[in-house]
């Protein structure tokens, strides 16, 4: 496979409803977005281009197959290769994914994967029923309904088994709409105490309407290029970019049927799925003690096709501890219980350890006042931008987001893009990106890192 750089982002305006434009011209606002960063002109831009990934969940919500054909055309980039993705909550990332496997493949030098979400155009009752057939309509989702009751139901798992606290989880909600206050394209920037997220409605306990992230429409756009199509797109552009890299992929999935997820014994969690840095005498140590006491993995209290994901990103990425060599991640907090419980399994905490890791400061940023006391330094902030529960969650866009808000973390232009430096990460090298969908049935995490010598 070919090195794949991250070469521009765009994304328009999030918002629970965008009667202005239609889903294509939203996307074009993304795309606009996306080239204006580049200094091109449009026919510019579609004469660079190579072909495109196009992401969107559901046919549902716009009432038209094929959108993003439309969207192609829109573009004008027919009649150039692309193809549609869909999986999910994971769409967007899989989208990211699939543009860096057009290019390190050879197949295209210059890709761009956009996605879209147009979410308004049904009621909410009813866009809640067309996520809800994202699970087995044969088995789960007679007896369970929305995705808010499967959540509820694995936080309250989580929080039998290690103890997590409903106050953990509005400290999640905190720091992410607190985060969101300096990004211009967050659908919802509110200064939240812990109070205010748990006396909001209670949707599904022990989640509130202010644990949860709200359905959007919007758009995001992502440039991906080989050393080739770097190098033809810095000719037209007459500047160094700076050189962000993809460095690591992986996916995962898991049974459709939370009940067909098996209960694995401790030596095959330790064969499987432990991490590098949980294979220590310590770490097996604190494993035998939490088995000893009736846990069992995964069950529902914890994410497989997260770790899966993570383990194989990392590992490509050269990544033994997450923690200390990521500067931030920007992960999939559909729920303040999945941040949680995606800390365990993407090896920024152990199993058990996530509700402690929400709210002792370690996943804030420095210099901004949350109006909490921290126990400790930041070390590796999460969801810098307001993750999906601040910005929005236009489902086919989500991931796509993420990797443009991480592309201008490590470019360092985040004060440029947002006006404001508070959600600069300082220094930033390298960060990881990951969407997931359903239940945790597809989970995709990409690695980011920024090559020295790039431009400032």
């Amino acid at each position: 496979m070919r090195p794949v750089y991250v070469l521009s982002g765009g994304v328009s305006k999030f918002a629970k409803a965008r009667p202005d434009k239609t889903f294509q011209a939203i996307v074009k606002e993304a795309f606009d977005a996306s080239i204006a960063d580049l200094g091109l002109e449009p026919r510019q831009a579609i004469e660079l281009l190579d072909g495109s990934v196009a992401s969107y969940f559901s046919d549902h919500f716009q009432r038209q197959l094929m959108s993003g054909i439309m969207a192609q055309d829109y573009l004008g980039l027919v009649p150039k290769p692309s193809h549609r993705v869909e999986g999910g909550g994971a769409t967007g990332g899989l989208c990211f994914q699939e543009g860096w496997k057009s290019v390190a493949s050879g197949d295209m030098d210059v890709c761009i994967a956009y996605g879209f979400e147009t979410m308004s155009h049904v009621q909410t009752w009813k866009g809640n029923e067309f996520i809800a057939l994202a699970s087995d309509v044969s088995f789960d989702y007679p007896v369970g309904g929305f995705y808010s009751g499967y959540y509820a139901m694995m936080v309250t798992r989580h929080m039998k088994e290690f103890g997590t606290t409903v106050e953990q989880m509005a400290t999640v909600s905190v720091k992410n709409h607190r985060n969101a206050l300096y990004n211009p394209y967050a659908q919802k920037r509110m200064a939240l105490t812990v109070e205010d997220v748990r006396k909001s409605p209670m949707v599904a306990w022990p989640l509130t309407r202010l644990d949860i992230c709200t359905m959007s429409d919007g758009a995001a756009a992502v440039w991906l290029a080989s050393e080739e199509g770097l190098a033809r797109v810095e000719k037209a552009t007459g500047k160094r970019l700076p050189r962000v890299k993809v460095a690591g992929i992986g996916r995962g999935t898991d049974a459709m049927r939370m009940a067909d997820r098996p209960h694995v014994d401790y030596e095959t969690f330790y064969r499987k799925y432990a991490l590098p840095i949980e294979d220590t005498d310590e770490g097996r140590a604190y494993y035998r003690d939490l088995w000893n006491k009736g846990f069992r993995y995964p069950g529902v209290h914890s994410f497989r096709a997260g770790r899966t994901a993570s383990a194989q990103a990392c590992k490509r990425a050269g990544i033994a501890d997450p923690m200390a060599e990521l500067d931030f991640v920007e992960l999939h907090d559909a729920y303040t219980s999945s941040e949680i419980q995606t800390y365990e399994d993407m090896g920024l905490c152990r199993y058990g350890e996530g509700g402690p890791l929400a709210i002792d400061g370690r996943t804030f940023l420095p210099g901004i006042d949350y109006g909490l006391t921290l126990s400790k330094p930041s070390t590796t902030p999460v969801n810098p931008s307001g993750g999906l529960i601040a910005c929005g969650h236009p489902v086919g866009a989500t991931g796509l987001m993420q990797a443009v808000f991480a592309l201008w973390q490590l470019q360092h232009t985040i004060p440029q893009h947002f006006g404001d430096t508070r959600l600069q990460v300082p220094n930033a090298r390298r960060g990881a990106i990951h969407s997931h969908a359903g239940t945790g049935t597809y989970v995709s995490v990409s690695i980011l890192e920024r090559e020295d010598g790039g431009a400032a």
